[in-house]
């Protein structure tokens, strides 16, 4: 989740127009398009697989100030070390302490493997040092909610609070889950709002190829991605495939709407959070927030409140792709190769709408409910199976990523990092698949297993 690494003056918004510059004023020309991808792990202590508290010894906090010997910068909320800052991003903290780095915006995806292979190595240093191993999967496999700790963050509590007021699920989407995500530009309204539908449309394609998440306290949960069924029951009115993206007319004015009817979090002020859960943003740009009458809100306080909307598709000043479970190296890779090649070449980003576009919305509800539990096996609209769909989608990003020409020193485009997905389809075997695997085999039903065999 979003961490607030900048506390400077932001002016009063004073019109709509100014809610609406923050989409605007992410356009960029095509030759100005990064990728920013972002990768979340868990903790373990080595001796006995605990998860850290923040403040013991050797716990996150000491993570986070060892590698401050690779020049990450300290941020601190409180007092207290919450995140890191450098030339690779930043490195931040989930609620119960996953590790998450929001990398830097890259030219390339060789860039951004070689910025999540650096990011990777200074963990391992790190925490073989304070006897520290990581895990890349969508769920913790084998963890209760009440032996995860708590991590220092004032939203966080807010959050823990109102979480069980409106959904069942919610604390273990903040205590329990891990993702891959990547962060893309557009040119335009009308290009954000074609890519916004390709990206949610095509959303459980990658839900399906990266599922990793079929164990909950040890024992097989029924679906291949519980990460993704999560979601369903966190809070619907900030969750979801959002129908109205696919609404002629879609663009930025429909989409502030959307995040002005999102019950608020929180207020950030003075280095301290107010909890305003479940209140209105619409009052509070009326400077009628029960707990700051009179104030109206300034940009900054909208830019967070669009953080804390959590759609499959995500509208910020770039899109954000959130569907897939977390993983190992190979699959921090591939997520934004997947987006890439669909989103950042015109013929590929029309070729895979033509797969969508004429999906009804019940369709593409179903499509979405479906693919958590049966992944690659999932029907498809119009018949065939998520493995066939996958297939296609895969054949599509590859061409665009060779039209892009983004070439390594030994000539070598950007498909490669395609490799893990390839496997997948061609096996039909998706990460969970694999892992149900070894658990009802060689594990014997033991899933302490999971820490030797899936840790970076």
């Amino acid at each position: 989740m979003t961490t607030r690494t900048d506390t400077s003056p932001s002016p009063l918004i004073e019109s709509r127009d100014d809610l609406l510059s923050v989409f605007a004023g992410g356009e960029k020309p095509i030759e100005r398009w990064r990728i920013g991808t972002e990768h979340e792990k868990f903790v373990y202590r080595t001796t006995d697989h605990r998860a850290p508290s923040w403040d013991e010894p050797g716990g996150i906090r000491d993570l986070l100030l060892g590698l401050t010997e690779f020049g990450w910068q300290p941020v601190e909320e409180g007092g207290k070390v919450i995140a890191l800052t450098g030339a690779d991003g930043t490195i931040s903290l989930e609620p119960a302490g996953q590790f998450e780095l929001s990398g830097a915006p890259l030219a390339n995806l060789h860039e951004t493997c070689a910025e999540a292979a650096r990011h990777l190595k200074q963990c391992k240093a790190v925490g073989d040092r304070l006897g520290l191993g990581f895990l890349g999967l969508g769920m913790w496999p084998d963890k209760r909610r009440d032996e995860l700790p708590i991590m220092p963050k004032g939203r966080y509590r807010i959050m823990l609070d109102h979480m069980p007021r409106v959904g069942t699920l919610g604390l273990d989407m903040m205590l329990r889950t891990c993702t891959i995500q990547v962060n893309l530009d557009y040119s335009s309204e009308a290009d954000m709002a074609k890519k916004f539908r390709v990206g949610l449309a095509l959303q459980p394609v990658a839900t399906a190829l990266f599922a990793n998440s079929p164990l909950t306290e040890g024992k097989p949960n029924g679906y291949k991605s519980f990460r993704s069924h999560i979601w369903e029951d966190t809070d619907p009115r900030r969750t979801g495939m959002l129908p109205f993206v696919f609404e002629d007319g879609f663009g930025y004015e429909r989409y502030c709407d959307y995040a002005l009817e999102v019950p608020m979090y929180f207020v950030y002020r003075d280095g301290r959070y107010i909890d305003c859960a479940g209140e209105s943003f619409r009052d509070f740009l009326g400077g009628k927030l029960p707990q700051m009458p009179g104030e109206k809100p300034r940009l900054s306080d909208f830019i967070d409140h669009l953080s804390t909307a959590f759609p499959e598709v995500r509208l910020k000043s770039f899109l954000e792709m959130r569907g897939a479970d977390g993983g190992r190296w190979g699959r921090i890779c591939a997520l934004p190769a997947l987006w890439v090649g669909l989103l950042y070449d015109e013929a590929a980003l029309d070729a895979a709408w033509d797969l969508c576009r004429h999906w009804s919305i019940e369709e593409r509800e179903q499509l979405r409910h479906d693919v958590p539990r049966l992944a690659l096996e999932t029907r498809v609209p119009g018949g065939g199976t998520m493995k066939e769909l996958a297939g296609r989608v895969l054949e599509i990003a590859a061409a665009g990523l060779t039209a892009r020409g983004r070439l390594n020193p030994a000539g070598d485009n950007e498909g490669g990092f395609l490799d893990p997905l390839r496997e997948v389809v061609a096996s039909g075997v998706t990460p969970a698949d694999r892992m149900l695997q070894h658990y009802h085999g060689a594990w014997g039903g033991d899933v302490r297993h999971v820490y030797e065999e899936l840790s970076f």
